[in-house]
């Protein structure tokens, strides 16, 4: 697989996974504790190769995507789901326990805010789609959010993924009629 963005990924053993699935460079942030040196390089990194942001589906890697996010305009996101992350002895979670053909899949999957008509999803579509303020609204969002590749996050945070990566209404109702169909087949 060829990649010529740098992947920003938590720490050496997700380098290591990287590159063994893709052979692709990375910048290590050293788990939470991002600095700005890091931030500094990974700005270098945007103007010279690109960036995909790529990191832990758990509280750390979304903290770390918030802080790139919010001081690094231009990076590109790939996301893998947590169930395709879990280590073999289910006490860890992290890309370095994921299989390369996920890690692969994932970055073949790669939101760019940049490429994309703005979009706007109101806060009623969510509930009337029982995203929100419905007893199974958690579960459907995590499906949701598997099927469309943007991570597990709350109703508020659904909207704004949503509308970040620049998800329409089209793209966002044939997810929805995946869903409803999963779920009249459980």
């Amino acid at each position: 697989m060829n990649i010529k963005e740098i992947i920003v990924v938590e720490g050496k053993s997700d380098t290591i996974a990287i590159r063994r699935a893709t052979g692709a460079d990375t910048i290590e942030t050293n788990g939470s504790a991002i600095d700005d040196e890091t931030l500094v390089r990974i700005q270098h990194a945007v103007k010279t190769r690109g960036v995909i942001v790529f990191t832990d589906p758990d509280y750390p890697g979304r903290r770390i995507r918030s802080i790139i996010e919010e001081r690094v305009p231009g990076v590109k996101h790939a996301f893998l789901d947590k169930k395709l992350t879990i280590a073999k002895n289910g006490k860890g979670v992290g890309i370095e326990h994921a299989a390369d053909e996920d890690i692969r899949e994932a970055l073949r999957s790669v939101y760019s805010l940049d490429d994309q008509p703005t979009v706007t999803i109101s806060l009623a579509d969510l509930m009337e789609a029982r995203l929100m303020g419905h007893p199974d609204a958690k579960r459907r969002r995590e499906k949701l959010g598997e099927l469309l590749q943007i991570g597990h996050v709350n109703g508020k945070g659904l909207k704004k993924r949503l509308e970040m990566f620049r998800i329409g209404q089209d793209r966002l109702e044939e997810a929805l009629q995946v869903l409803d169909k999963e779920e009249k087949d459980e």
